[in-house]
Parts: structure tokens; sequence; C-alpha cells
């Protein structure tokens, strides 16, 4: 069974940038989908990018669009969630998330995630 560990939290102005990583361990991960979703205080945890196995395929949520990027190394066994341009509403505990089985669909509900990280907490200031 994989287990993801995500680094790369903090506190950070708006219109500022983080790099969000997630580090799996466990057997063909480069074989699974992953995702990051987030979860803000009182509210439910939403989708915010999903990438393919192979990398070669990812969405985004409207809100993220433009701002956020995410990728995959699968030799390191590393998936990343560049974020520029943040905003206040941005803030939340950020999820890592790995699905696994072997698909090519666009997975964004969260109940199909069935690995999860322990999440990395985002602040955005104004």
């Amino acid at each position: 069974q994989a287990q993801l560990l995500e680094s790369g939290g903090g506190l950070v102005q708006a219109g500022g940038s983080l790099r969000l990583s997630c580090v799996a361990s466990g057997p063909r991960f480069n074989r699974f989908p992953m995702a990051w979703f987030r979860q803000a205080p009182g509210k439910e945890r939403e989708f915010v990018a999903n990438i393919r196995a192979n990398g070669g395929g990812t969405d985004y949520a409207d809100s993220v669009v433009g701002r956020f990027t995410i990728s995959r190394d699968n030799g390191w066994n590393t998936v990343y969630l560049l974020m520029n341009s943040l905003k206040p509403e941005d803030t939340a505990v950020y999820y890592c998330a790995a699905y696994s089985s072997i698909t090519s669909a666009s997975i964004k509900n969260p109940h199909q995630y069935n690995i999860w990280g322990q999440g990395t907490q985002v602040t955005v200031s104004s």
C-alpha cells in the first residue's frame, strides 16, 4: 500500500507563490492517477487538480486555472503543485491523493481516491 507525504505549505502574502510536494512510497506509484484537494475550515474537501499516471493529462478546478500547475516526476515518486498568484481564498489544508487503480479517466471526486496524505497547511494573508 502506497503512503503519501506532503510538504511545502506555509504562510505567504497574497500574490505570492508556493510549491507543494507529495512523495509516495510503495509499489506501482507511477501507474496511479494523482490529485490535490483542499479543505478550508467549515467547508467540504474540494478538488484542485489531477494528473494522469503518465503525466500526459491534467485537469484543474476553475478557481485555480492559470494560477496552479500540477506535475509529477515518476522517477522520484513525487507529485508537485506549483501555486502562483495566491489569494486569501486559497487558504486551506492541501491534501495529496492517489487512485490506486489503472485508469485514464480524470477523477475529481474525493471519495474515489483511496490513499491520502496527512495534509499541509497553506495560509495566504491579504
